[in-house]
């Protein structure tokens, strides 16, 4: 898919291309949310959402996921702050979007270490659009092989983040700690999954 064709209403104004090239494309949208708007729904997520921790295997020993996470299904029932983010963000990105995953960074501690998104989970040729709100925090986006480009990009409330599906193949990303005192942020990650039986054969 030709991510530039397919997503028409990408390129207005306020989108800011970081990334266009054989490798990929991200596009940052600052204020794509609504200062005010963006404020209520961080306040009613930080309420109503189940919230859990997880455990990973890492370094031979199991440790905390540094930062709480939750995840929907968009076809079932969603937080309404959710539900009048979605049609907003598929029409932007020009895609199906069917789960969102959710990220509460609660204060500089919490973090994300370098990854891609999980190839197996994802539809081929779908792009991953991120929303941010509360606290701004750095993401930094590397390039996997030389020539090594880094990204240090300050992703603050009511932004919108836009990847192709190329990028996870060719880009790390992450949240790193911070020295200084941040107040929380929430991320959620809007993505097309492969149906279940083909995630089985992935």
């Amino acid at each position: 898919m030709d991510f530039r064709q397919s997503q028409p209403g990408l390129f207005d104004a306020a989108a800011t291309c970081l990334v266009d090239d054989a490798l990929g494309r991200i596009d940052y949208h600052a204020g794509f949310v609504p200062a005010a708007a963006a404020a209520d729904a961080f306040g009613a997520l930080l309420r109503e959402v189940p919230w859990h921790a997880e455990r990973r295997r890492m370094y031979e020993r199991e440790v905390d996921t540094p930062r709480l996470l939750a995840s929907y299904a968009l076809d079932a029932a969603v937080p309404p702050a959710i539900a009048a983010l979605v049609p907003r963000v598929a029409a932007q990105a020009g895609a199906p979007f069917t789960h969102v995953g959710l990220n509460l960074y609660r204060d500089e501690r919490d973090s994300v270490a370098p990854h891609n998104d999980h190839l197996e989970e994802l539809q081929p040729g779908q792009p991953i659009a991120l929303i941010s709100l509360g606290a701004t925090r750095e993401m930094v986006i590397r390039a996997k092989r030389p020539p090594r480009r880094v990204l240090r990009l300050p992703l603050e409330a009511g932004s919108l983040l836009l990847m192709s599906y190329a990028t996870q193949l060719h880009y790390d990303h992450g949240v790193p700690k911070q020295r200084t005192p941040v107040g929380a942020r929430i991320s959620l990650a809007f993505r097309v999954r492969r149906p279940a039986a083909e995630r089985a054969r992935y």
